[in-house]
């Protein structure tokens, strides 16, 4: 899927939203196998970092590169983003919709299965999303991850909904991509769980 010599990169980036400075001088590096782990209290803009390099925000100010991937592909080409809205049609199966996602995303042969099996989805294969519960929607949403392999993976509180066991599953989950060689750069306000993971802490805390 990826190389040793993938790496991205991230300086002195600054953002501004609605005329609000959010964050400047924002500057990192992450290589293959890497995780960051984007913290800091609401407002300072983790969302915001993650949808910039994912090409949705527009750059004020900096650079953002990847790499080591492949040299015919944009950043937003080589990453899955997961935001907070699932993205889910209600009348939609479980399997439906990932055969949805393997095709607009050119999915490898088999990646409706590992995506199932990633997130223990098989027994709801046929059950529309209309009437999944909270926990179920955000795991179909980050199953499309695995529908078609892509080497940078932007999570934006991927453990929202799900329960214990399920945020175990989406830890191996995670271990696994980087194991691969890929890249994973999520914000949250929990502890995921992922010993190899550096943290960038943004905003500052503002007292009562």
């Amino acid at each position: 899927m990826t190389t040793s010599d993938l790496r991205l990169h991230v300086s002195d980036l600054a953002c501004i939203r609605g005329g609000r400075l959010v964050f400047e001088g924002i500057s990192f590096e992450a290589g293959a196998g890497e995780a960051l782990v984007l913290t800091g209290p609401n407002g300072a803009g983790k969302s915001s970092l993650l949808r910039q390099i994912a090409g949705l925000l527009d750059i004020e100010q900096g650079t953002i590169a990847l790499t080591g991937g492949d040299p015919e592909r944009g950043i937003a080409e080589q990453a899955h983003y997961a935001g907070h809205l699932d993205g889910l049609k209600p009348p939609m199966t479980v399997l439906e919709t990932l055969r949805f996602w393997a095709a607009f995303l050119g999915g490898a042969a088999g990646g409706v299965e590992t995506a199932l099996e990633a997130m223990a989805l098989a027994p709801l294969a046929d059950l529309p999303a209309a009437y999944l519960s909270a926990g179920q929607k955000r795991r179909l949403s980050l199953a499309r991850l695995a529908v078609s392999p892509r080497p940078l993976w932007l999570l934006d509180e991927p453990s929202v909904a799900l329960d214990a066991a399920s945020v175990a599953r989406l830890r191996a989950f995670m271990a696994g991509h980087l194991a691969g060689g890929g890249i994973i750069v999520a914000a949250t306000h929990l502890d995921l769980g992922l010993p190899v993971a550096r943290e960038l802490r943004l905003g500052r805390e503002v007292a009562a």
